[in-house]
């Protein structure tokens, strides 16, 4: 990166791009499942790999590539990968970079999914994961000799609690140990774990760098050696490519993402301060009230959650909002409610009931675009149904 592009300057590069065919503002679409060769010479230095001209979609795509551009700048990485969901993500870094005998060393309270994937598909393959208190940086410390990945969530989900992301990447290149992050929470606005020595970052591009709620995808970004590391031996086998049109999709989404994200700072912290005084919460999990002293933060998203009294009937909380509605995700335009209990028992052919340290009383809250005030006026009356009435 030059001196110019510094963080606000970069701002700006999300709604500008170079210049496209006939003057178009955005991107083309390489809606196209591969690319020809002019000559045989032409092909065959691309397969040399003397030429980075694109080949194949499920390997590389012109739209992607613009869209890949946009991510390195934002988080200073060198290189990035973009998958179809945000889980291709984590398991693509993760199963290519451990190997059987391994071990990993994973933040309590971390996305349920990733937990999953850790001690559900990774344990078949020999692979161990051991899960610390990500606040307690020295029991992360104490974790760390022999391990080979340390993964991280900062802030985490459910509990939102953040880690000290600089001292944590120090310790581990001191031991060896490739760095992880999965910066979703916070964005690359709000937070650049890169600069603070992290090694990848990770995104479930679904949320924020999307903003719309009609993608579902993922990015990894960071260290060149560990990115190609990745294309070489993972991502062209394991198939979870990204199409160009939610490459394009996504390049839009971004155009608006640093207003976006001073929405939902504005707005998520007004309501979490507010349900903090709230007789039915017994406690809010918002980074905002209570800033970790090594918080590489710059601002808040709109996520957080908080513990209901044990009075508060949580299904007819949730039965009677009306901006908020239940669902999974976050990080669209729309408001969520989301009760920990059901992800705690989510079971089926396609997951499995864990146990992953919350309480079944937490309610997750994404606040999204709307006004604040007419989220408050929304979630008061709710809390009053739900309430035990003399």
């Amino acid at each position: 990166m030059s001196d110019k592009d510094t963080a606000e300057t970069s701002h700006t590069f999300l709604v500008h791009d170079e210049q496209h065919a006939e003057g178009a503002v955005s991107p083309p679409i390489y809606q196209t499942s591969l690319f020809t060769f002019n000559s045989y010479e032409e092909m065959e230095a691309r397969f040399k790999g003397q030429s980075d001209r694109a080949l194949y979609s499920r390997i590389d795509n012109p739209t992607v590539s613009a869209l890949l551009q946009k991510l390195c700048l934002l988080e200073g990485g060198d290189k990035a990968l973009a998958f179809a969901s945000g889980i291709a993500a984590i398991s693509n870094a993760v199963l290519g970079l451990v190997r059987t005998g391994d071990r990993i060393v994973c933040v309590n309270h971390c996305y349920p999914d990733t937990y999953r994937l850790l001690r559900l598909v990774c344990a078949r393959f020999g692979v161990t994961t051991d899960f610390v208190d990500g606040t307690d940086t020295a029991a992360v410390a104490n974790a760390l000799p022999g391990a080979r990945l340390l993964y991280l969530e900062s802030p985490t989900s459910w509990l939102f609690q953040e880690q000290d992301l600089q001292t944590l990447a120090q310790l581990a290149q001191t031991h060896g140990v490739i760095s992880l992050v999965d910066n979703s929470w916070a964005s690359p606005i709000f937070q650049q774990p890169l600069a603070a020595g992290i090694d990848l970052v990770i995104h479930s591009a679904t949320k924020y760098l999307s903003g719309h709620s009609d993608v579902v995808a993922g990015a990894v970004v960071g260290r060149a050696d560990l990115i190609d590391h990745l294309s070489a031996e993972t991502t062209a086998y394991l198939g979870a490519k990204l199409s160009a049109q939610e490459a394009s999709l996504l390049l839009r989404g971004l155009r608006t993402l640093s207003l976006r994200m001073e929405r939902v700072h504005q707005s998520g912290l007004t309501l979490a301060g507010k349900l903090s005084a709230h007789p039915s919460v017994k406690r809010v999990y918002h980074p905002g009230l209570q800033p970790h002293p090594q918080s590489l933060l710059s601002g808040y998203g709109g996520l957080f959650s908080f513990e209901a009294e044990d009075s508060l009937d949580i299904p007819t909380f949730c039965n009677a909002l009306n901006f908020f509605k239940l669902g999974v995700s976050w990080g669209g335009h729309e408001s969520l409610v989301m009760p920990a209990e059901m992800s705690i028992n989510q079971a089926g052919s396609h997951s499995a009931a864990v146990d992953f340290g919350v309480s079944a009383r937490l309610v997750r809250l994404y606040v999204g675009l709307e006004e604040a005030s007419d989220l408050w006026n929304d979630l008061e009356p709710a809390f009053e149904a739900a309430s035990p009435h003399e």
